[in-house]
């Protein structure tokens, strides 16, 4: 039996990992979370928030991350429109505003959202990549129109009605920041946060989140790190999604990997032992 599983071919542990991460994607299966005081750090100060104001989503990422940063703001977006607050978007990223809108496609199609009939221009806009990275919050600290002119159609923004009398980040009330790297969490931190006072959460890959704890709860309300910090802010918020569903197969894959590093090296010790044994 020992000498059978030290010569298992090791794609036959490659087949049982696709299966163990394929299979809940095709059943309505979900994985209970615990929800951590930093996920909660997100989603109460959201929740406090009265109808009409203003949040800012800042999508500071690529399809590179989506898989672990696309369910935190599609979670963000059905909270804060289905509470009827108005959502001003933006990225300093290229790709970050396109991941909006396909979050906000998916966000749209809530029954809690759509209910509302949330209307582009009134209740959320699009202002688009603007390049400079951390000098864009700088600029924004003093003047958002001036940083984003237009809309990324190209619209002037004083045509929405979300946008007037928005200023600078005194007349945002919370800052959801989606964050893949540089610039991202740090960036944020330094200068929305720390120099005008900007309230702040923040969502990034689970690599980075060990980084970011020590803002936690001084700077930053709230973090959510990687997969588990999208599953945990789903479960709390009673959005269900793509977050909890692959935390399931997350979970599957870990057990057969380890089940199989356990099974190697009990194989190859009760091998040594009996060979020891023979001698």
């Amino acid at each position: 039996m020992t000498e059978w599983l030290l010569r298992l071919d090791r794609r036959w542990l490659y087949v049982f990992v696709a299966v163990a991460v394929s299979l809940p994607l095709f059943l309505d299966l979900q994985q209970r979370v615990a929800v951590t005081p930093e996920t909660r750090g997100v989603s109460e100060p959201v929740d406090r928030l009265p109808p009409g104001a203003r949040v800012l989503l800042a999508c500071d990422y690529d399809p590179s991350s989506a898989a672990e940063l696309q369910p935190m703001t599609v979670t963000f977006l059905k909270q804060a429109l289905s509470r009827r607050l108005r959502v001003i978007i933006m990225g300093l990223y290229p790709q970050g505003p396109q991941q909006a809108n396909l979050a906000l496609q998916e966000a749209l199609r809530d029954p809690a959202v759509a209910a509302l009939a949330p209307r582009y221009g009134v209740d959320y806009v699009n202002l688009g990549f603007q390049s400079g990275n951390e000098v864009v919050i700088q600029r924004m600290g003093s003047s958002i129109p001036a940083v984003f002119p237009r809309d990324h159609r190209g619209t002037p923004i004083e045509q929405f009605p979300i946008m007037a009398g928005v200023r600078d980040f005194s007349s945002i009330a919370y800052v959801f920041e989606v964050s893949a790297g540089y610039p991202g969490t740090v960036e944020w931190v330094q200068f929305a946060g720390d120099r005008f006072h900007a309230a702040l959460g923040s969502g990034t890959t689970a690599v980075s989140a060990p980084a970011y704890y020590t803002y936690y709860p001084a700077q930053l309300t709230g973090l959510l790190g990687g997969m588990k910090g999208a599953a945990e802010y789903e479960a709390l918020t009673g959005f269900a999604g793509k977050a909890m569903t692959y935390m399931l197969s997350l979970t599957l894959s870990h057990i057969v990997v380890v089940l199989f590093v356990v099974l190697g090296n009990l194989a190859f010790l009760l091998t040594l032992r009996r060979r020891a044994t023979l001698r």
